[in-house]
C-alpha cells in the first residue's frame, strides 16, 4: 500500500535549485560596482534581484550584462524591501549596513580587499561559493591563470600610468603589478598614489604612457589637473600610448587581463620599433 505523506516532506529550496551541498540563492542583491562585476559574471541573471546604480556606468566592466536589471541604492530599508536571500558587497553602504541586514535575517557576502593576483583568485572562488556557483568560479580562475601564463612580456621599457585627475601610481599598487607582469617598469618610483611627476618629466621621460578613464567624461575633469599639462600632451603625441578602458583597472578582477595583454602588446611593438630604428634588426 502506497502512502503519500506530502505534509511530512521537507520544504523545497527557496529557488528549487540545489548544487551539491550549497543551495543557490534565488534573490541576489549587489551593492556596489565592484561587487556587481562578480555577481553579473557568476550568477544566473534570473537570480539577480538588483544591482548597484553604477552597474551600467562606463567604469563597470559588466555594464552590458547589467542593462535592464533593477537597481538599488545601499540603503537598508530599500534592500530589505527586495527580500533578498543574499547581499554581495565590497564597500557599498558603509560599515554598519552589513550588521543591519544580518539582523534582518539577510545573509551578506563581503568581498575582501587586497592587492595582487592571489586576491583576485580568492575573491572569485569565495564569491562563487556564496552564489552556489563553485564550478563557474573555478572556470574563471582557470581562465585567468591561463591568460596570465600566456602573456608575452615586453622588455626593457618604462611606462607611466596617467589618469584624468592627474594622479599616477607607483610600486605596491595593483596597477604596478599589472605593469610588471606585462614586462614594463613603472616610471613612477614613489609608492602608492601621487600626482604626476611633472618635475621629473622635464629631465626624463617614459617609453610608454598607459592611460585609463579618459572617457567622454574626461572633459569634465579639473581644469587644473596635471593631466592637462602640455608635457603630458606632448608625450601622448610622441611616444606609444596604451589607452585602457577604465573598467579594466577600476576593481581587482579577472578583467585586468585585458589591460595586461594590451600593455604587453604595445610594449613589444614599441621595443621592436626601437630596435629597427637603431638598426639592430634587419
Amino acid at each position: 500500500m502506497l502512502v503519500v505523506a506530502g505534509c511530512s516532506l521537507p520544504p523545497p529550496p527557496r529557488d528549487g535549485l540545489q548544487d551539491g551541498r550549497h543551495i543557490k540563492p534565488a534573490r541576489i542583491v549587489s551593492l556596489d560596482f565592484c561587487a556587481d562585476q562578480f555577481v553579473l559574471k557568476l550568477a544566473d541573471r534570473t537570480h539577480i534581484a538588483a544591482v548597484s546604480p553604477d552597474a551600467e556606468a562606463s567604469f563597470s566592466y559588466m555594464r552590458v550584462a547589467a542593462k535592464g536589471l533593477p537597481q538599488v541604492r545601499p540603503d537598508a530599508e530599500a534592500i530589505i524591501a527586495l527580500a533578498p536571500d543574499l547581499v554581495v558587497r565590497t564597500y557599498g553602504g558603509g560599515p554598519q549596513l552589513a550588521a543591519q541586514l544580518e539582523q534582518a535575517g539577510i545573509k551578506v557576502h563581503q568581498i575582501g580587499w587586497g592587492e595582487g593576483f592571489d586576491a583576485v583568485r580568492t575573491h572569485a572562488l569565495e564569491t562563487a561559493k556564496a552564489l552556489g556557483e563553485e564550478a563557474r568560479g573555478a572556470d574563471m580562475v582557470a581562465e585567468f591563470d591561463r591568460r596570465l601564463a600566456a602573456i608575452k612580456p615586453a622588455q626593457g621599457l618604462t611606462a607611466l600610468y596617467v589618469t584624468p585627475g592627474g594622479v599616477t601610481t607607483g610600486p605596491g599598487s595593483m596597477v604596478d603589478a599589472m605593469m610588471a607582469r606585462a614586462g614594463l617598469t613603472n616610471f613612477q618610483a614613489t609608492p602608492g598614489w601621487s600626482s604626476l611627476p611633472l618635475e621629473r618629466l622635464t629631465e626624463a621621460r617614459p617609453d610608454i604612457l598607459v592611460t585609463a578613464f579618459f572617457t567622454d567624461q574626461s572633459s569634465q575633469q579639473d581644469y587644473w589637473s596635471a593631466a592637462r599639462n602640455p608635457m603630458i600632451g606632448d608625450l601622448t603625441r610622441s611616444i606609444p600610448v596604451v589607452r585602457l578602458e577604465g573598467a579594466t583597472t577600476a576593481c581587482g578582477g579577472w578583467f585586468m587581463m585585458d589591460a595586461m595583454e594590451a600593455m604587453a602588446k604595445t610594449g613589444r611593438e614599441a621595443h621592436g620599433q626601437s630596435k629597427r630604428l637603431n638598426g639592430s634588426m634587419p
